[in-house]
């Protein structure tokens, strides 16, 4: 898929879209005759091409990898020709191991074509294509064979054979492809698929594919995800608001889905890398200085990820569980590989990049590559074109430690404290806690009377859970109950007291989340206020922990509400600074915050709105929030009585 779709980028044409396809199928009846009659016509025995034992099965499979709105493989057809430009034909089918004669195309080694004979079992590909002539279009199709060598006959009469065969018209001292009407015809009744009138391309039919373990149908599934992280970037609308290519896989007629890599994790990161990259106020340009040359231009983005399984296709590009890789490219933006970077201190931390080669320097990076494609190795440079590759994997380690080191900093009065900096630097040593972290120590802020909406109003507001983004030390009971005495102070049940003024009332108003039942409407009405035997207080659920909601990685915190009775509830984010228990509702211009997401209920039930009514009793509730990466935030609900809303 890789190679075949580099040449048919190379080969598009300038006014439309490349329509690349993956078609598996088994010939049908009507069909199977013919292909057993033509192609094994004076066709080399098992033992020197395995195509006989492959058209002599019960069933006959092929692998079709076409493209439309490219140029077909035109020019001339025999090796021998003077032609030196427009000579597809030859290159693709005659000649091997030939240099990219497209200016900033993807190929460069002439090797890639080799893959078809490799998968197919029977050593044998058909070559259909339609390209523009002199006198407007021609279909053409030939048989090819890359197979072992071998001798045939004995004696002075033995023949030896390169491996090499091809079938068509061979009426003359080398076998030609069939052409016009008769190329045409011979498609017809192998069952290929037809080009239009004025439509122009190359299909090319891989004969009893090779899938090693894996079905027919787990292998075009496969394929259509290597087509997703190979080839992602050709799927983006352009100015025009239409990708560059577009792709489609079948299976036995059937459509395979390809996913869209703005929707699918973790690919999407990768796409809002590339946006920032095109962007003049988030790409970095990535220089050499000595000698002087602006090597390319590099997008990253970094967010909070839940962990997950690689597929199959991802692990094979060097993807793990977690993002943190940039994706490298050249002018022809086709993926060459996933460099990986430094893994983030943060447990749930990725972060996607994307670097792309200038115009001036694509030459040179593809000189690093193998004929694979899929690494740029400085080592095998020299002089100027070494530098300029080494120095840009220099580069790309300078950006990317910056965008994982320690840069959690936040505004206090005094100086630039790191909050949870040694948290951060051992996180890999301690897990499954949760705290301040940081080293820091927190004192009691100042006593004062709880604020309120109402002065007959009394909130209670439950002992923060205080969250890291990377594992910490340990944080107080998260099962201790609080309530507020008669005093307006805060009094935890374990002995711990710390004092905190309640929320401002929020009139946030309803937001239901697409795919999500609301709590709107499924509550039963509340009942007429009235006082609960005792005051309103939140009971916490053991520890925090990261979850996915819609896509969107949240903090969520389990709690209940003891005490019967129609109470409200809002919560409470912050970051806490250094200092006596300072914390930050309003952290500096263009720094993260934590963000209220909802509420949820045991059975899923979920709600934007931030100041809920609700009833008490014994089940659970969660709070979800967005933390602030890199930051210590502190989440908490308060509650009080329901009389007092509005």
């Amino acid at each position: 898929m890789r190679e075949s779709a580099q040449n048919s980028w190379d080969a598009r044409l300038s006014d439309r879209a490349v329509d690349y396809r993956i078609d598996y199928q088994t010939i049908s009846a009507a069909h199977a005759p013919v292909w057993r009659e033509e192609l094994l016509r004076e066709a080399p025995r098992t033992e020197h091409l395995p195509l006989r034992a492959s058209l002599s099965a019960p069933t006959i499979d092929i692998l079709t990898i076409s493209d439309r709105g490219t140029s077909g493989l035109g020019g001339p057809t025999r090796a021998d020709s003077a032609v030196t430009q427009d000579h597809d034909f030859v290159s693709f089918v005659r000649n091997i191991g030939e240099p990219r004669d497209t200016a900033l195309g993807g190929g460069t080694f002439g090797f890639g074509k080799g893959i078809f004979y490799l998968i197919a079992k029977s050593g044998a590909v058909l070559v259909h294509t339609r390209c523009r002539v002199d006198e407007g279009f021609e279909t053409r199709l030939i048989g090819c064979a890359l197979w072992q060598s071998h001798v045939k006959g004995k004696g002075d009469k033995a023949t030896r054979y390169t491996g090499r065969h091809w079938w068509g018209n061979n009426e003359g001292d080398v076998v030609e492809p069939l052409t016009g009407p008769d190329a045409e015809v011979m498609a017809h009744r192998l069952g290929l698929r037809a080009f239009e009138a004025d439509e122009t391309g190359t299909s090319i039919v891989v004969i009893d594919p090779e899938f090693g373990d894996r079905t027919p149908h787990e292998a075009t599934s496969y394929l259509a995800d290597t087509i997703l992280w190979n080839l992602w970037p050709k799927m983006l609308p352009t100015a025009n608001g239409r990708p560059p290519m577009s792709f489609s896989v079948r299976h036995q007629g059937s459509a395979v889905v390809v996913p869209d890599p703005r929707t699918t994790q973790p690919i999407d990161m990768f796409v809002e890398a590339y946006e920032n990259m095109c962007s003049s106020d988030k790409g970095h340009v990535l220089e050499s200085y000595k000698p002087k040359r602006v090597l390319g231009r590099l997008g990253l983005e970094k967010r909070l990820v839940l962990p997950s399984e690689p597929t199959a296709a991802a692990s094979g590009m060097g993807i793990e569980k977690a993002v943190h890789h940039v994706c490298l490219m050249r002018t022809a933006e086709l993926v060459v590989t996933y460099h990986q970077g430094p893994k983030p201190s943060a447990e749930y931390m990725s972060y996607a990049g994307v670097f792309r080669a200038t115009e001036d320097m694509d030459a040179t990076f593809a000189a690093s590559e193998p004929p694979t494609h899929d690494a740029w190795a400085w080592q095998s440079l020299e002089g100027h074109n070494k530098t300029f590759v080494k120095v840009t994997f220099t580069r790309l380690k300078e950006k990317l430690d910056a965008l994982v080191a320690i840069n959690d900093k936040v505004k206090s009065p005094g100086a630039e404290v790191p909050l949870g900096a040694a948290s951060r630097e051992f996180s890999s040593l301690v897990t499954g806690s949760w705290g301040i972290g940081g080293g820091l120590r927190f004192g009691k802020a100042k006593p004062g009377p709880v604020q309120t909406e109402d002065e007959d109003a009394e909130w209670d507001v439950e002992e923060h859970e205080t969250f890291v983004s990377t594992p910490s030390t340990q944080v107080a009971d998260p099962a201790a109950d609080v309530s507020v005495g008669d005093d307006g102070h805060q009094h935890r049940e374990h002995g711990v007291s710390d004092d905190r003024t309640g929320p401002p009332h929020d009139t946030t108003v309803h937001d239901e989340r697409p795919g999500w039942q609301s709590l709107a409407g499924t509550l039963p009405a509340a009942p007429p206020p009235q006082a609960p035997a005792a005051r309103p207080k939140v009971h916490y659920v053991a520890e925090p922990y990261y979850d996915d909601r819609d896509g969107q990685v949240v903090l969520v915190q389990e709690f209940r509400l003891p005490v019967r009775g129609t109470q409200q509830l809002s919560p409470q984010l912050s970051i806490l600074l250094p200092g006596n228990g300072v914390r930050e509702t309003d952290p500096p211009i263009g720094a993260a915050r934590p963000e209220f997401f909802g509420w949820e209920n045991e059975n899923g039930l979920f709600d934007r709105t931030s100041s809920l009514v609700v009833s008490g009793g014994p089940d659970i509730w969660r709070l979800l929030v967005v933390p602030a990466p890199d930051t210590v935030t502190e989440i908490g609900v308060a509650v009080k009585r329901a009389e007092v809303a509005r």
